[in-house]
């Protein structure tokens, strides 16, 4: 009796287990459905970080007090304002905006009413700013999450965004006799259907890739499923025996490094005498769904060593990485030097994190819940789109990246002239979804490249095995790979590392040729044996220079290259042949 009795409950289970793939399957789709209206954010993550922060400050009655007497200062000095513009008197209450803020620096928003708009907006944000922090019992991310969403929304009702209470748009509307504003509705439409037909920016059409950007001459030397690697055209006499290989992110395409022939960098090394590749990523699709992190290092930085190891035989490599190329370039090296393989001469990481603890606002949206509703989204597509990837980064500076665009665009009438970099950040790529799943989980969420955790060929590896010199390159602002994170490769290798702080943002800052106006850096480079110091000691005391830090890296290569060889041509490649001019075909996939 017992026996059939037990028959019975698994044959119950069989049937009732293609029931529980059925209601998965259902939930699947439908956070799928949420996440495509939602900018791929999981509102639980909202969720959650708002009832830690409303139920703690519910209980926090001295919390409240302090938020009440707040609220009566704040209204004591909005009416001091308040006399201050009837008066043009200082009341010495005024508040400014915070570094970077700049909606309200036009001089009409002195004159009142406009005055009293602006000031009760940033009083009100500072009031908030203090409602949402310093709550005891909140978790950290929860608060930074809290802080977050308020600021956000905030910013939808800052009088900056309203033509009755921006003073600049009333003027340009009584100059132009409201033609602005038809303009503007007519770019509102104009991007409504670019969007939906999936087109560029309108004025990116000038800026064609092999036509006017990624024009630096060369070949590609070799290529498979997921990349192309370009050999570009020597033009000195002689070149420095290693040979520079680009591993640029995925996320984007690779040309950001081969910009117009002014701010090229590709171009610059070559006129330096260097030998570069570069390789080119597949713009992958459903059928790449598949692909994940392992087959990026094989068949790509693996596949482009191995190629150029043949072209070029003893030679050692200066590998470069560039945000998350510069992340897989580490876990390659890493490897590389777990296998004792001596290939690579130095590693330069621009812009490229290995420890994601500190990774910025990005991190605050990485949980388990976050990551579900990602890859509910991705399985159904098979990658995450970029244009997806590029609402979620646009949150992270709305006000320069959605609000004031919208001001100027829709309201003042105005088209923000298209430059190389403008138009190369429109023309997004998609990340498959298996890779994008184990970037997320291994590196962002559990942070195992760091802590020994990551394995290739399925053994660990550590990026302490790394001993060839390291030259990391951070940007003052940016905002997916915060220098602090970037900095903290000196904890992680146990090699000679040289640290470059250079001004601007996470691509701005990197394209930064010669003689381009108000560019600066600070360098410094710690031996192994030095001691260690902080982030925040080493911007103290490490001076500031004038001028693009692209002489400063060659410098830094030429001092590790070991000295000079006729260059390798095209037209002498093993079997003679090539696959095609520069920039290839995979950088054209849309």
């Amino acid at each position: 009796m017992k026996h059939e009795l037990e028959l019975t409950r698994l044959a119950q289970a069989k049937e009732i287990e293609p029931f529980e793939q059925t209601t998965r399957a259902i939930d699947q789709a439908f956070h799928g459905l949420v996440a495509r209206f939602s900018n791929v954010l999981s509102p639980m993550v909202f969720g959650a970080a708002f009832m830690d922060w409303g139920m703690h400050l519910a209980l926090s009655p001295g919390k409240q007090m302090q938020l009440a007497m707040d609220q009566m200062t704040q209204a004591t000095r909005l009416m001091a304002i308040m006399a201050e513009a009837f008066t043009g008197e200082s009341s010495g209450q005024a508040i400014k905006p915070l570094s970077g803020d700049n909606r309200f620096s036009e001089p009409e928003w002195r004159q009142w009413p406009f005055y009293l708009f602006w000031q009760a907006f940033l009083l009100q944000q500072e009031w908030w700013l203090k409602a949402t922090t310093d709550v005891e019992g909140v978790t950290q991310k929860h608060e930074n999450v809290v802080a977050f969403g308020t600021r956000q929304m905030l910013d939808v009702w800052a009088p900056s965004n309203f033509i009755t209470t921006n003073p600049a748009v009333g003027r340009r509307t009584r100059e132009c006799h409201g033609i602005n504003l038809l303009k503007g509705y007519s770019h509102l439409l104009d991007d409504l259907y670019r969007w939906q037909m999936r087109e560029r920016p309108d004025g990116a059409e000038e800026f064609q890739v092999g036509r006017d950007v990624g024009v630096t001459p060369g070949k590609v030397v070799f290529r498979n499923r997921l990349m192309e690697l370009i050999l570009y055209s020597p033009t000195t006499e002689q070149v420095k025996d290693e040979p520079i290989l680009f591993v640029p992110a995925w996320i984007m395409k690779y040309y950001i490094l081969d910009l117009s022939a002014s701010n090229s960098l590709v171009r610059y090394l070559v006129e330096q005498g260097f030998s570069v590749f570069m390789i080119s990523w597949h713009n992958p699709t459903k059928a790449d769904a598949g692909l994940g992190l392992e087959d990026y290092r094989r068949l790509g930085v693996m596949a482009a060593i191995d190629t150029i190891s043949s072209m070029l035989p003893g030679r050692k490599i200066h590998a470069a990485g560039y945000c998350l190329g510069g992340t897989l370039l580490a876990i390659a090296a890493a490897t590389m030097a777990r296998a004792g393989q001596e290939i690579l001469k130095s590693m330069t990481m621009i812009a490229a994190q290995v420890d994601f603890r500190e990774g910025g606002e990005l991190t605050l949206f990485i949980d388990e819940s976050q990551l579900k509703f990602l890859e509910d989204l991705m399985r159904e597509q098979g990658f995450l789109d970029g244009r997806q990837m590029a609402g979620a980064f646009q949150l992270l500076r709305s006000n320069d990246l959605v609000w004031s665009r919208m001001v100027h665009d829709y309201l003042m009438g105005k088209r923000h002239r298209m430059t190389d970099l403008i138009a190369w950040n429109s023309d997004t790529t998609r990340m498959p979804y298996k890779m994008h799943s184990e970037y997320l989980r291994k590196l962002f969420l559990d942070n195992d490249l760091a802590e020994g955790r990551f394995e290739t060929d399925g053994q660990p590896i550590a990026l302490n095995d790394i001993h060839v010199p390291i030259f990391a390159i951070g940007t003052e602002r940016d905002h997916i790979a915060p220098w602090k994170s970037v900095f903290k490769i000196h904890l992680l290798a146990r090699t000679d590392v040289t640290f470059l702080l250079t001004s601007s943002g996470h691509n701005a800052g990197i394209v930064s040729e010669i003689g381009h106006p108000g560019r600066h850096y600070r360098v410094r480079t710690k031996a192994l044996r030095d001691l260690f110091i902080n982030s925040e000691r080493w911007l103290a005391t490490t001076k500031k220079q004038q001028g693009s830090w692209w002489p400063e890296w060659v410098h830094w290569l030429d001092e590790h290259s070991s000295g000079e060889s006729p260059p390798l041509r095209t037209d002498t490649l093993p079997g003679g042949n090539t696959l095609g001019n520069a920039p290839g075909i995979y950088v054209l996939e849309a």
